[in-house]
């Protein structure tokens, strides 16, 4: 890092300048026709990637009305759930939806600050745990535009700008290749899941059942938002969206009666379904209660549930079966469209899983638990190095974009 050091000492020894993002940049105040966007330019929220991931091609494009414009060098934030992170530098023009914050440098600021510098401000774990903070709502919190305008970012000199993203782009670069990596074999983990769970060669295994037949189904524990953050263990969206197992501690917390954690309990064997998203991949995620969870109540953006009796089912088994292609096919087919996509008791308890004997399923389960490990454990083989090069990444990014403010 000598270089970016060198230029410090002789562009900005006594520190650089502190600004608010309002006054270097604002929101897009432009729109673009619906009609003229396709899955190449249009951008929602669904089609930003969590973790910085960037974007992949929408599934969904306006065929009418008027959209905001996006133009090449703005960056483009994720307005629903800031803490998954999903951000992009904008390398061309087109259209988003109104969950996406379209972060444009004022024309008066062009040369004062890089795009590309401006992306790694607000691609830094302060900047979304800032919008985190602010945002508004319990379930699904929404940042705060006003209160993104008041972040204050450092703005060097253009050189040391440049010479930060030359760096940081290169701990990209290394990582991206990694992601690509972990992502290949994901697929192979997919691909042999779905084999897995279809029993296409050997059916007289198992009968075909509905959900209905298994489960009943109820739906989660809904509270205001200062409710959360104090009390009884909480189940929240987030985890069931990202486990395929409830957590032996739940971080969350919310303020609980004796009744509501009678009514919405979490108990052995209950299977936790998200039932809106703001996205079909969001949709019917779901996570296995392993053990008893006293006290514990679950979310009210989820639905429970709870066998209708005991070993017919095994929670891991219908877990990985939400999460299989011909469960995802059923899902998106039935799925209520609207501003959110969501599941009913009717939609839910009339999908149909492959039921083969328990000790089938555990076995199966057995065998899916040491693939989830290989792709998704953080602590050994390749999510071990990725998340050893996320965190020397991010270690860099926070140390070079910390300046001194000057007096």
């Amino acid at each position: 890092m000598s270089r970016i050091d060198d230029l410090i000492r002789e562009l900005c020894p006594d520190g650089v300048p502190f600004k608010t993002l309002g006054e270097v940049a604002d929101y897009s105040r432009t729109r673009v026709d619906g009609a003229l966007l396709d899955e190449h330019s249009f951008v929602g929220v669904d089609n930003l990637r969590p973790n910085r991931g960037g974007r992949v091609e929408s599934s969904f494009v306006p065929s009418s009305g008027q959209v905001s414009q996006y133009l090449p060098g703005d960056v483009l934030i994720g307005n629903i759930r800031p803490y998954l992170k999903k951000i992009w530098l904008a390398a061309g023009s087109g259209g988003h939806s109104g969950d996406v914050l379209s972060v444009r440098i004022r024309f008066e600021n062009v040369g004062l600050i890089e795009p590309r510098f401006l992306y790694q401000l607000l691609a830094s774990d302060l900047f979304f745990a800032y919008d985190t903070k602010f945002a508004k709502g319990a379930a699904m919190p929404r940042g705060d535009k006003a209160m993104i305008l008041k972040y204050k970012i450092p703005v060097p000199p253009v050189e040391v700008q440049r010479e930060i993203v030359r760096v940081l782009d290169l701990f990209q670069t290394l990582e991206a290749e990694l992601e690509a990596e972990l992502e290949a074999r994901r697929r192979q983990y997919a691909y042999y899941r779905n084999q897995l769970l279809s029993f296409a060669e050997a059916p007289q295994r198992v009968r075909w059942v509905s959900m209905g037949e298994l489960y009943e189904s109820s739906s989660g524990l809904s509270k205001n938002a200062d409710q959360f953050g104090f009390g009884q263990p909480f189940l929240s969206f987030k985890t069931v969206f990202n486990n395929l197992a409830v957590p032996s501690e739940l971080q969350s917390l919310v303020n609980s009666t004796l009744a509501e954690q009678g009514r919405y309990s979490v108990r052995a064997g209950d299977v936790f379904v998200t039932r809106t998203s703001e996205d079909i991949d969001g949709l019917g995620m779901a996570c296995a209660a392993l053990v008893d969870y006293p006290k514990a109540t679950f979310n009210g953006f989820t639905k429970r549930l709870r066998p209708k009796r005991v070993g017919a089912i095994d929670a891991q088994f219908a877990a990985y079966c939400f999460r299989s292609s011909l469960l995802r096919r059923q899902i998106a087919k039935k799925a209520i469209l609207s501003t959110r996509v969501s599941l009913n008791d009717e939609i839910l308890l009339g999908l149909r899983i492959p039921l083969p004997p328990l000790d089938e399923q555990r076995r199966i389960v057995s065998i899916l638990d040491k693939f989830d490990a290989l792709v998704n454990d953080l602590s050994i083989g390749l999510p071990a190095e990725l998340e050893a090069r996320r965190q020397q990444y991010g270690y860099y990014r926070d140390r070079l974009l910390t300046f001194q403010e000057v007096a």
